[in-house]
């Protein structure tokens, strides 16, 4: 299948490394021309994992999305959300009728991006798709090398505009059997665990972030008072998923440290085990506060004000962020007022997210 890979971070060369080995005839876009220039020198990326390192060629590397898009059934675009919109802008003159775009994680992007490409006049009929976590736990160690610790083996998986969810599960599911079809685009949207696992963790570590040069959240930083908070908040975000009439399964965040059933399966205690994760994070321009934050814990406070759920944990956490950033958080663009959806009824809500605008 001929795929696109959009983006220059940990998931997009992931996915690159991972999708060429596969057999895919895989475009690698980055818009950083000067960044990407090693993929271009060597035409591919060296991947770690656990059978080993070796060298995976690309079909192509490329600084022109519009090379990269053309003929590619298959778009994905692992970039955090705060990226979504300058991409989208960047497609718009390129996509054409056919084409799924999936966004893993989305943070109700696949909505956001839809709409940004119509507005600046692409009407194509595109499928955008959205899952709840990265397919890759991986972290780049230099240039063109990425490791992977583990994949993703469970990923749910909604589709925006509803009606198109069978086609678009159909060429997602070449690339990723672990791909499931969960619904809409807002069912996608709170599979998303970003939102829930990264505030709780930036928030009651906010001390030792800012005081050692690196510290992993994920180990020192996961202790049972954190856990509380997460499981209370993961919580909040499935009884608003019962509340828009989204059924089981809800992927509970509990499962990562406690079994096998989580989306990566029984990996939390391989995630610590690489170190990768022990890092220098800047409490103000970190993307588990720009996006996981000031976007998804965003989303999700509003889908539960909109939805009449009490969800405490979520607005409390959303207020201490705002706090040290010095801003007001609970209406930015990333909201169900933001969107231009709060006043819509349930029924309303569901109609166009199964139409599309």
């Amino acid at each position: 299948m001929k795929i696109a890979i959009l983006g220059g971070g940990h998931g997009a060369y992931a996915a690159a490394a991972d999708l060429s080995e596969a057999g895919h005839e895989v475009r690698l876009w980055r818009r950083d021309a000067a960044a990407l220039e090693p993929v271009l020198q060597t035409g591919a990326i060296t991947l770690k994992d656990a059978d080993g390192t070796r060298e995976v060629p690309l079909a192509l590397a490329t600084a022109d999305i519009g090379v990269a898009l053309k003929g590619a059934e298959l778009i994905v675009v692992p970039t955090p959300a705060i990226a979504q919109h300058d991409i989208a802008l960047a497609m718009a003159p390129h996509l054409v009728d056919g084409q799924v775009v999936f966004l893993p994680p989305g943070t109700f992007g696949s909505y956001v991006m839809a709409r940004t490409v119509r507005q600046a006049g692409n009407l194509a009929d595109v499928a955008w798709a959205e899952t709840g976590t990265l397919p890759y736990l991986a972290r780049k160690h230099g240039e063109r090398e990425v490791n992977v610790t583990i994949r993703a083996i469970r990923l749910p998986t909604g589709v925006y505009p509803a009606r198109k969810e069978a086609e678009a599960i159909a060429v997602i599911r070449e690339a990723y059997p672990a791909v499931h079809g969960c619904g809409d685009a807002l069912s996608g949207a709170l599979m998303n665990a970003g939102p829930v696992i990264h505030p709780p963790l930036m928030v009651m570590n906010a001390a030792p972030l800012q005081h050692f040069e690196r510290w992993d959240i994920h180990n020192e930083g996961t202790q049972r008072a954190v856990r509380d908070v997460t499981d209370r908040l993961d919580r909040e975000r499935m009884a608003v998923r019962e509340a828009f009439g989204q059924g089981a399964p809800h992927y509970p965040l509990a499962d990562h440290y406690n079994n096998d059933q989580w989306m990566y399966g029984d990996a939390h205690k391989q995630l610590v085990k690489s170190g990768d994760w022990r890092e220098n994070i800047d409490l103000h321009t970190h993307r588990y506060i720009t996006e996981d934050t000031e976007l998804g814990l965003a989303f999700l406070a509003s889908a539960a004000r909109h939805a009449g759920v009490d969800a405490p944990i979520a607005h409390g956490l959303l207020a201490i962020v705002g706090g040290f950033l010095g801003r007001e958080l609970r209406y930015g663009p990333r909201t169900f007022e933001g969107l231009g959806l709060a006043d819509l009824s349930a029924a309303q809500l569901r109609q166009r997210l199964h139409d599309g605008e």
